[in-house]
């Protein structure tokens, strides 16, 4: 990640008063279970934006502190540079951990809305997961493994196209194996 254009991405959602609350209409999964969404997760789509500007092979791994709060190592490849990008944030429950509704920082004090409204819930470690923000912009579909089959990525598409998020902006990331991957 790009932490000067994240700095900046985070202080304008701080000075524009956005909560960290979902996007209207979004309901943040219950009956989460924290244990089964650590690990690896790959980006199988997102929406634009600065801080993951052409990066491909994206991967998030999610580990608990021992305060409880949960370590994020997001890293990606940098096509451009030909080199790896990572960045370390911590995210924490916005209410009861029982609700995947949490709130996230990579710098500070500053922290932005991270919500999973869709797991497979068949899954031992969830399978697939749809976050949203707290505004439209942000989208992420990830998955255990580098792809994720028809159907259920469709599915999330529609479950986002139906809260009012622009899916046609949705960039599929390539996980074609990189040196030092």
């Amino acid at each position: 990640m790009r932490l000067p254009t994240l700095l900046l991405v985070l202080v304008a959602v701080a000075l524009s008063g956005c909560t960290t609350a979902p996007v209207p209409g979004a309901e943040p999964v219950t009956g989460f279970e924290l244990d089964r969404y650590l690990g690896t997760w790959y980006e199988i789509a997102r929406l634009d934006h600065t801080f993951e500007r052409g990066l491909e092979n994206v991967t998030a791994n999610y580990t608990l502190n021992d305060d409880g709060s949960v370590r994020v190592l997001n890293r990606g490849y940098d096509v451009d540079k030909g080199d790896w990008d990572t960045a370390v944030g911590r995210a924490r429950f916005q209410g009861d951990p029982g609700t995947a509704s949490l709130e996230v920082s990579f710098f500070g004090p500053f922290y932005a809305g991270y919500h999973v409204i869709d797991l497979d819930p068949e899954a031992q470690d969830y399978g697939h997961a749809l976050v949203v923000s707290s505004t439209r912009g942000f989208l992420w579909i990830l998955a255990r493994q580098p792809e994720l089959d028809a159907a259920t990525y469709d599915r999330l598409v529609a479950k986002a196209a139906a809260l009012g998020i622009n899916t046609d902006g949705l960039i599929r990331v390539d996980h074609t194996p990189r040196d030092g991957a």
